[in-house]
């Protein structure tokens, strides 16, 4: 089973929840709706990789930058920087066939995460920051959300059972884009002006 940091301690999670469509401005720039209810999909845990590859399957992979916050007992404990790699164009075709999306969502290597830091002061100050070859292409906090973490973790609890060490990937501002090969991707987490945690990537 595949692992992420938590202050420098190794944990499994069970799955990954991810919250889709939470942020206006990338629904707008994909073309959707807004949604009537919360977008819930998932990744299973071998989707978590350590290397950013710019394709899969013959296609060009898109990033999109999110605030990824780990779980215990419920509760958000700790937050890092995840990359949701899609296969955009596979998506495309499965949503116009009204199929689910896990070929296009949960292969292997489809999540990346920076190291994890425990939250001191809870998650109404956490914003993200995503620099791709130094120049600044998303940016974004939970005062943008559609649904911010703590109806994010009540809504997921009226269906699902989170295990402690799970993820959830809360969505992603405006910005996305492809992954090209030698890219250098620098993802950051602030709460308020402090940056707690960051990761860094070069596409192969």
């Amino acid at each position: 089973m595949n692992t992420v940091l938590v202050d420098g301690k190794a944990v499994t999670p069970s799955k990954i929840v991810c919250i889709g469509r939470n942020y206006v401005a990338h629904i707008e720039e994909l073309g959707n709706e807004v949604p009537e209810e919360m977008v819930v999909f998932n990744k299973p845990n071998s989707a978590i990789g350590e290397t950013l590859h710019a394709g899969s399957g013959g296609e060009t992979l898109h990033y999109e930058g999110e605030i990824a916050l780990l779980v215990q007992q419920g509760r958000a404990v700790a937050a890092g920087f995840g990359l949701d790699l899609t296969r955009r164009q596979l998506q495309a075709r499965l949503k116009a066939k009204g199929l689910p999306w896990e070929r296009a969502k949960a292969f292997d290597g489809a999540a990346l995460f920076s190291p994890f830091t425990r939250l001191e002061n809870g998650t109404d100050k956490l914003s993200l920051r995503l620099h791709i070859n130094g120049e600044l292409r998303q940016q974004g906090g939970v005062e943008l959300m559609l649904y911010p973490p703590d109806i994010i973790l009540g809504e997921l609890a009226r269906f699902t059972t989170l295990e402690d060490g799970d993820i959830i990937m809360t969505g992603t501002p405006a910005g996305v884009g492809e992954v090209n090969a030698q890219d250098r991707f620098a993802g950051e987490v602030l709460c308020g002006d402090q940056v707690i945690t960051s990761g860094t990537w070069q596409a192969e």
